[in-house]
């Protein structure tokens, strides 16, 4: 199944925390990435004062469920030494899916699409670098829409997968 990851970090070694997600990722016997975005340096979401981020996207394809997916991101977000201490505050590594094919759920646990990805810029810049002709949820083309928020520069990344 094809699914967007969005990742971002905003405190230590910010580009290090991305590839060293990347490369638990890709370690992942179900998982394939097929796409990486560059970093995006962006401004924090949620009002909570904090350093910028470095956000990006993957486009993988996975033989894992949605569910089982998040358990994966979680993982690697714990091992990375995320703490969950503050809703959108700083964080070492965060990890969301954004789209798992077309799939949709509304759980406790989990919201496929994700709920805020066509109002944040820092998701739909990397996501239009990668899938320019991707339809969203809401029937419209991530290159038609423009999220809030400002995307300061773009970085190369230079992971190769």
């Amino acid at each position: 199944m094809i699914a967007y990851l969005s990742l971002g970090s905003n405190q230590g070694d910010k580009k290090n925390n991305l590839e060293a997600a990347i490369s638990l990722l890709a370690n992942s016997q179900e998982i394939k990435i097929l796409s990486i975005s560059s970093f995006y340096e962006t401004e924090p979401w949620g009002g909570v004062e904090q350093d910028s981020f470095l956000n990006m996207v993957l486009k993988i394809d996975t033989t894992l469920s949605p569910l089982k997916l998040l358990h994966r991101c979680l993982e690697i977000e714990g091992i990375l030494g995320r703490k969950r201490e503050m809703r959108w505050g700083p964080r070492i590594i965060d990890i969301d899916i954004l789209i798992y094919q077309d799939v949709r759920i509304d759980s406790d646990e989990l919201t496929i699409p994700h709920p805020y990805m066509e109002q944040r810029e820092f998701v739909l810049a990397p996501l239009r670098e990668i899938a320019p002709e991707l339809i969203l949820p809401s029937g419209q083309k991530v290159n038609d829409l423009k999220g809030q928020g400002i995307v300061q520069k773009k970085l190369l990344n230079e992971f190769n997968i």
